[in-house]
């Protein structure tokens, strides 16, 4: 699919009409997806005006050469293939937090499940046919149960053993960013790829950041087009995770990317979006997949049990309606 494409779209300073704030915006496409960054520039930058802009490109060289499945030299794809590669920190520190976040959802959330995409088109592959067969053939290598690292190499128990990033990378980018331009001096920030979000300090109407989230209704395919609810955030990271954008119909059914890892089948239940506060990005976008994987109640008992961790969940009613349940500490501007 998409190798590292980056494309600085816009620079543009704009005031608050509430205070005498400048912020910055950059906007454009990278990793597969697009990207919206606003920030309150410091004072001074020590390497002037295009500082910033070369930071967030190099960030996104860095995952892109690192996590990227579609980048057939980056770290993961060689790990894929069995291949003799050097281990960066990122691909480490996304691993181990995986590997974390495997445990900690009893398998929910499993970036060694990548065979299950593939078999069904989401991943690196066209679909093919299903049978059970071959669901049954990939369970004995699938799992992050059957990878690890050990003094710095990959060890795998089968060497079919594959991963993939895609459920996590992008909130770990939007932390990345976030941290680097934190290091630059930068105070207020937002940090948006391909929907995750990290943001903290102040939005340029001297306020937390209004977030909106999409209605999750087959054929809204424009993020922002048409929303189910707007809330504040600062100081943490926010992912939301569906099946009502990626899927594709047959004989009648809808079957989405997200695939359960314990049967290797799409997910088939009333929890239609997951949105996840955390106070990371990369942890926001694991539990969203990893909610929607478990579906509405399994989600709310995870939450109870977590009260680190906050959730706005939309799911379908009996009827067909949609309902949703909030943790206590999602601040809400609207929820219709």
């Amino acid at each position: 699919m998409y190798r590292f494409i980056f494309v600085i779209v816009l620079i543009l300073p704009f005031f608050s009409c509430n205070s005498r704030a400048t912020y910055a915006s950059l906007d454009g496409f990278a990793l597969g997806t697009t990207y919206h960054i606003v920030y309150e520039p410091p004072t001074a930058l020590l390497e002037g005006e295009g500082a910033i802009p070369a930071l967030v490109a190099q960030v996104f060289a860095d995952i892109d050469s690192s996590l990227s499945i579609y980048n057939k030299e980056s770290v993961i794809s060689k790990v894929n293939r069995n291949e003799p590669v050097v281990l960066d920190s990122l691909f480490i520190r996304v691993f181990n937090r995986g590997k974390e976040l495997y445990t900690l959802t009893l398998g929910a959330f499993d970036m060694a499940a990548a065979p299950y995409f593939d078999l069904w088109g989401f991943g690196l592959q066209n679909r093919v046919q299903i049978t059970q067969a071959k669901l049954d053939s990939i369970a004995v290598f699938a799992g992050m149960d059957k990878i690890s690292i050990i003094d710095g190499k990959i060890e795998k128990t089968d060497p079919r053993v594959s991963l993939s990033a895609n459920a996590i990378a992008k909130g770990f980018c939007s932390d990345l960013i976030a941290a680097r331009l934190k290091d630059a001096g930068v105070v207020n920030l937002l940090v948006e790829v391909g929907g995750e979000i990290f943001c903290t300090g102040l939005s340029p109407k001297r306020q937390a950041w209004s977030i909106g989230i999409d209605a999750p209704e087959y054929g809204n395919y424009i993020p922002g087009n048409e929303l189910q609810s707007t809330l504040l955030l600062s100081g943490r990271g926010l992912a939301t995770s569906g099946n009502y954008r990626n899927y594709y119909e047959q004989e009648g059914l809808k079957y989405g990317h997200i695939v359960d890892p314990s049967t290797g089948n799409p997910v088939q239940h009333s929890l239609l979006s997951a949105t996840v506060l955390a106070p990371d990005c990369m942890t926001a976008d694991a539990l969203a997949t990893a909610f929607m994987v478990m579906g509405l109640e399994k989600s709310k008992n995870f939450l109870d049990a977590h009260p680190d961790l906050d959730a706005y969940l939309i799911y379908s009613d009996a009827k067909g309606f949609f309902e949703s349940y909030a943790t206590y500490n999602v601040t809400f501007i609207n929820n219709r």
